[in-house]
């Protein structure tokens, strides 16, 4: 029986223990406030603690947990939406249960294959690198309504404006769906209309005519100039930025570029509309040098400038001189003297007083060079282009004459160079930011030429191999006269020096049987080297190995060579017994000459050539070049000298020299005239005579109106009416062309009218003239040793065995012509017309007969009037 005691003790333990339970629970609650307090001030962390997660399946729930606890706010609704946004869930709620933050998922499904329907244009794998969904991923209806806006894009921007692009989901097993995009994409829509507005200087033709980009016409469905690409249309408004600067017009600016879609039935484009503001022309009024660091060579750095008084303002000019003035006074010792450029207007007079001021620039210098973005060009590739590097201090010129040269390499889209603070206040980072693009080609190109007929050409060419920026290529021709095949490689940095060191290895064989009487093999290779020695002045060494194998055909459809070598059943021969009578050797059974002859005889100096000449070759090429185009030059001058010396080793043993010079000047707007002046001389080194292969063989090349081989020293010891062509030691040529739009004409269709005048002479045979033909140890009946070559007894119809002796008419006729051309830039390669009359040429000299009657001339140029060449590429 429990005692009052013991219920006085057992009532006061469960009052004890009731106070403990209160107290307890009153710590607690201080405890969930000072956590919910805690919670408040650093931004929910207190209830991320207490995150329950349901739904999930494959996403784990600490990843989940990590995108609640991560919100700024500590908001449901914000840690919802981030939820959304990774594309992992169709629906998201959060919500609180007692002191528990539930978050609900419902997972979206995993993709399992991404498929195109109707992509034909744009192959499978451009699309897959511009949607975000991908083969075992999430699948999120927003992410793939985004993909089919990327898709369109893509489309736009490849010139297919009216693509329509849908999709469609499979439902699979296992929770996975495959995604496929439906693909109408339509005809091409390209650039329909392109509009200068503010443009008085230059002509809305002459604008259009700078920019790569082109206008659709009849030919957009083989070229693709005429694409909307934003990239490509900003490329070009600095182009024409630049050829305003370029032009006096310092002021100019883009004011705008518009373009805008328009939609239509068969004539949907794009219409790009350019406003610019001219600004007024500017001359050069005054140049100084501001020099302000002692030491430096004030008449050096004045050498450097390129920009004189009185000359149309330039920018390029003043870019130059900027360049060269930082280079001289770099190379004086002082790295940190900066050159900055300054130009006073005065908008009364049009001139602008330029100066460059040299000043000590802060020491700053490079702490670091940053390569990011290419993913093909190793990053040797381009620190190369730079003239500074870490540690060096830094210059701004420099810096833009690096960004200048990374963009003419052409192996990236874009270039951008930009600078952020280094590690001390004297330091600097230099980001280099590059896109790569595709540099390689596989070309197939075909034409037809008068001097090589139907010709065609496959090639593969890399210009920035394996991403060292190696040039190689390796092409195969094949056509009606002419075939052969070549390979080229070029390392621009041969040794880590700017020098551009190759070599070639080539075939070619060419059939020149109707312009002369033989036909040529020529196969080899060349090592080479080349050295900028000035922005302008380079040179480059070579040494050149070759064989040339010279052959007369000898068949009944080409009996060039049935005089020295009979064709059974077709050449006539003369009786048994028959004696000459100029030699009194009997010549019975041999050839009836000159009946052989009548069929297209060769020269006997091109039957005495024949078989393989090898030439060992030492040469450079001098040039000078300040065109403003290489490939449409429209001012500037451009000339190269090439001398070579054959003799080290081989047959041949020569020194020859060539030269060539073009000047191009913009008479008017868009008519372009240039001057050309050529030469070239060769010469024996050792008593021998030249070899016919070594001499010079021209024709249109030198004057426009004749045949390939077609003027120079003749053979007129023949009676082939081929006259056969022997080479020419010496030639001088001069020629005069005027170059214009061709009116009514859209000039993005390439085409252009020129008119020109050639003159020029080929002269000076210097090769054998007497050979023992039929083996008989004479010379015409002249025996070895004993002076000169009997030509009395030589004629076409004065003998009857084949002449020994070679009579050359070699006269220094200067041939003359005037002309027309049509020269058409096409999608499918240049194609040229060139029509030309002959004002003078050598008529040759007349042949008699027996009885004084006129046979004929011999020796004649031979001419040709009408002449085509041109090509394609696809």
């Amino acid at each position: 029986m429990q005692t009052r005691a013991d219920n006085n003790e057992t009532g006061e333990y469960m009052m004890s223990m009731t106070g403990k339970r209160r107290r307890k629970s009153a710590e607690r609650t201080i405890v969930l406030i000072a956590t919910a307090a805690v919670g408040v001030v650093v931004g929910g962390a207190a209830y991320a603690q207490q995150i329950v997660v349901e739904g999930n399946r494959k996403v784990e729930a600490s990843t989940i947990r990590s995108y609640v606890t991560g919100t700024a706010s500590g908001s449901p609704e914000e840690a919802r939406r981030n939820l959304l946004s990774t594309g992992l869930f169709s629906d998201v709620k959060v919500s609180s249960r007692g002191g528990t933050t539930v978050v609900t998922v419902r997972e979206n499904s995993v993709i399992g294959r991404v498929f195109f329907e109707g992509n034909k244009k744009l192959e499978k794998a451009t699309l897959q690198g511009v949607i975000e969904s991908k083969d075992r991923g999430a699948l999120s209806n927003a992410v793939i309504a985004a993909d089919v806006e990327r898709i369109r894009e893509t489309y736009r921007r490849s010139g297919r404006g009216g693509a329509k692009v849908s999709y469609r989901l499979v439902d699979l097993e296992n929770g996975r769906t495959d995604v496929v995009f439906q693909i109408d994409e339509g005809d091409k829509t390209g650039v329909r209309e392109i509009v200068f507005v503010g443009n008085n200087a230059f002509s809305e033709r002459t604008l259009k005519g700078l920019m790569t980009t082109s206008e659709m016409n009849f030919l957009s469905f083989i070229k693709t100039s005429d694409v909307y690409d934003p990239d490509r249309i900003a490329s070009d408004l600095e182009i024409v930025r630049r050829y305003y600067l370029r032009n006096g017009y310092a002021d100019f600016r883009v004011v705008n570029a518009d373009a805008r879609f328009v939609e239509g039935d068969g004539d949907a484009g794009w219409v790009i509309t350019v406003t610019v503001d001219e600004g007024e022309q500017y001359t050069v009024g005054a140049v100084s040098v501001d020099n302000r660091v002692p030491g430096v060579d004030q008449g050096v750095l004045e050498g450097e400038i390129r920009a004189q008084v009185g000359d149309v303002y330039n920018a390029e000019d003043v870019e130059k001189t900027l360049t060269g003035v930082t280079t001289e006074v770099n190379r004086q010792g002082f790295p940190f003297a900066q050159v900055r450029p300054t130009g006073q207007r005065d908008r009364a007079s049009h001139q602008v007083a330029l100066g460059f001021v040299v000043e000590d620039g802060p020491r700053v210098y490079i702490e670091r060079i940053n390569v990011r973005g290419n993913t093909r060009t190793r990053d040797y590739v381009i620190r190369r282009e730079l003239d500074l590097g870490e540690g060096d201090a830094y210059n701004r010129v420099l810096i833009d004459r690096a960004e200048r040269r990374l963009n003419g390499l052409g192996f990236f889209k874009k270039v951008r160079f930009s600078n952020e603070p280094g590690s001390a206040p004297d330091r600097v980072i230099v980001n280099i930011d590059v896109e790569d693009q595709p540099t390689g080609s596989f070309s197939v190109s075909g034409g037809y030429s008068t001097q090589d007929g139907i010709i065609g050409e496959v090639s593969v060419s890399e210009s920035n191999f394996l991403g060292r920026g190696q040039y190689v290529r390796i092409a195969g021709t094949g056509g009606q006269y002419a075939k052969g095949v070549d390979f080229s490689f070029t390392e621009p940095y041969f040794l880590g020096y700017r020098l551009a060191a190759g070599f070639d290895a080539f075939y070619k064989y060419s059939d020149l049987t109707r312009y002369s009487r033989y036909e040529t093999t020529v196969y080899g290779g060349q090592l080479r080297i080349g050295l900028p020695i000035t922005q302008e002045l380079g040179v480059t060494f070579r040494y050149s190995l070759y064989n040339t194998e010279l052959k007369v055909p000898n068949t009944l459809k080409q009996p060039y060579n049935d005089c020295s070598n009979p064709i059974p059943g077709y050449t006539a021969l003369n009786p048994p017994g028959t004696i000459d009578p100029v030699s009194g050797r009997n010549v019975g059974g041999l050839a009836a000459y000159p009946t052989c002859a009548f069929d297209g005889e060769a020269s006997i100096a091109l039957k005495a050539s024949q078989g393989s000449t090898l030439t060992s070759l030492v040469g450079a090429t001098l040039a000078y070049s300040t065109l403003d185009n290489v490939a449409r030059p429209t001012n500037g001058f451009y000339g190269e000298i090439k001398p070579d010396i054959a003799g080290l080793g081989g047959d041949s043993k020569f020194f020859r020299v060539t030269g060539d010079a073009r000047y191009y000047k913009e008479l008017y707007e868009d008519v372009v005239g240039f001057v050309r002046l050529q030469g070239g001389n060769i010469t024996a080194l050792t008593d021998e005579k030249l070899r016919i292969t070594d001499q010079f063989f021209l024709g249109p090349s030198l004057v426009r109106g004749f045949a390939p081989n077609g003027l120079g020293p003749r053979d007129v010891g023949t009676t082939d009416t081929q006259s056969n062509a022997v080479g020419g030691t010496t030639y001088v040529g001069a020629t005069v062309e005027v170059q214009f739009p061709i009116w009514g004409i859209p000039k993005d269709l390439g085409l252009k009218g020129a008119v020109f005048a050639d003159a020029g002479t080929l002269f000076g045979y210097s090769g054998k003239t007497a050979f023992d033909v039929n083996r008989d140890g004479a010379i015409n009946g002249i025996a070895p040793g004993q002076l000169g070559c009997s030509y009395s007894n030589f004629g076409p119809n004065a003998i009857k065995v084949e002449p020994e002796c070679l009579n050359v008419r070699d006269k220094p006729i200067i041939r003359s012509s005037i002309g027309a051309s049509i020269l058409w830039n096409s999608p499918l390669g240049p194609i040229r017309f060139d029509y030309a009359y002959a004002l003078s040429k050598d008529e040759g000299q007349k042949v008699y007969a027996a009885d004084g009657s006129l046979l004929g001339r011999v020796g004649k140029d031979q001419l040709q009037a009408f002449r085509f060449s041109g090509g394609s590429r696809f």
